[in-house]
């Protein structure tokens, strides 16, 4: 079932449980068997798992996606019993009003509430697909009009602040370095790097393969600095790393295993701390920052929304909002007549 690719990748089939998100055929699912459940289904929990299900197995979501949801319909189910309603043909329109009047009173942000909102909308959608209920009460509902921030983004100044000046100490010094100018580099979501396998690089084209959201592959170029950080990391401090023989993730921690999420949004604030930089710095500040870069220095804004895989290009152009926004700043920070 591997082959290689023209990039000369290992192009090997990434499985979650029974779920092949490559491979239709690598499927070990009785669906027939599901979907009958899914019908007996009587309890909202219940029916919630099956949706849930559902967006694993079918629609290939990522698993930090799934839990999102989870958390969103488990609070609207929790809403659903506090007014007694066992059933969700038992719901209509005036309950997902309700329910949104409900949000508000919790001062959530207008985004959280509309995020809310989309879960229930889904769930409803699948509900009609599967005869769970016989309309999708949700259909004609107007959801609040979500305010698009501006992503915070560091200057290239902070930028040298943070690769250059910061002191990476030690071997996990030269792993936290590799890491931060990867990130750059590639603008790579966490869980795109610390998930990162040994046979997902190509150092000699200086390109790697990731797995993001969706189950969606893409392949990244990354530069020259990147390199020589990572290359170092691979030679000098990996192998000292390692405890398993068997092991083929890249960035690992001190024991050996594979680095948590956590732990690397520490890494990422201890060093914007030690390079002083002032600004909160996540990493996904340094995916928002590299766009950024990259459209202000002429990059294409269609191969930007490849390099990031952002399913919509609406999602990437906000980005050129930030750089507007920044020349704007510069020009009124430096113009002596303003």
């Amino acid at each position: 079932m591997d082959s290689n690719c023209s990039f000369g990748f290992k192009n090997t089939v990434l499985k979650n449980d029974n779920f092949c998100a490559r491979h239709e055929s690598c499927l070990n699912v009785n669906f027939g068997a599901w979907h009958k459940s899914c019908h007996k289904m009587k309890k909202l929990e219940e029916t919630l798992e099956c949706f849930l299900d559902y967006l694993s197995m079918e629609r290939g979501l990522a698993q930090n996606t799934i839990i999102s949801y989870r958390y969103d319909l488990i609070k609207y189910i929790s809403f659903l019993k506090k007014k007694r309603i066992s059933s969700f043909n038992q719901t209509n329109k005036v309950f997902i009003n309700n329910y949104f009047v409900y949000l508000r009173g919790k001062d959530l942000e207008i985004n959280s509430i509309s995020r809310n909102l989309v879960a229930v909308k889904m769930f409803y959608r699948f509900l009609l697909m599967e005869d769970l209920i016989k309309e999708d009460i949700t259909s004609l509902i107007e959801f609040p009009r979500v305010s698009k921030k501006l992503p915070h983004v560091l200057s290239s100044r902070e930028i040298d602040l943070l690769l250059d000046e910061a002191n990476f100490k030690d071997k996990l010094g030269l792993r936290d370095q590799a890491i931060l100018e990867l990130f750059y580099a590639t603008g790579l979501r966490v869980s795109e790097l610390i998930y990162l396998k040994i046979y997902d690089l190509n150092m000699e084209n200086r390109m790697l393969k990731c797995i993001g959201k969706g189950s969606k592959e893409r392949i990244i170029p990354f530069g020259n600095k990147a390199y020589q950080s990572l290359n170092l990391y691979l030679d000098k401090v990996r192998p000292k790393l390692v405890k398993n023989s068997d092991e083929d993730t890249i960035f690992l921690n001190n024991r050996g295993g594979r680095l948590s999420r956590q732990g690397v949004f520490y890494l990422v604030k201890l060093y914007a701390q030690k390079a002083r930089i002032e600004k909160k710095v996540t990493p996904h500040t340094l995916r928002h920052t590299l766009a950024t870069h990259l459209l202000e220095n002429g990059a294409d804004l269609r191969s930007v929304q490849e390099m990031l895989g952002h399913s919509d290009i609406s999602t990437t152009q906000i980005y050129t909002h930030v750089s507007r926004k920044w020349v704007s700043e510069e020009y009124y920070r430096a113009f002596p007549r303003t």
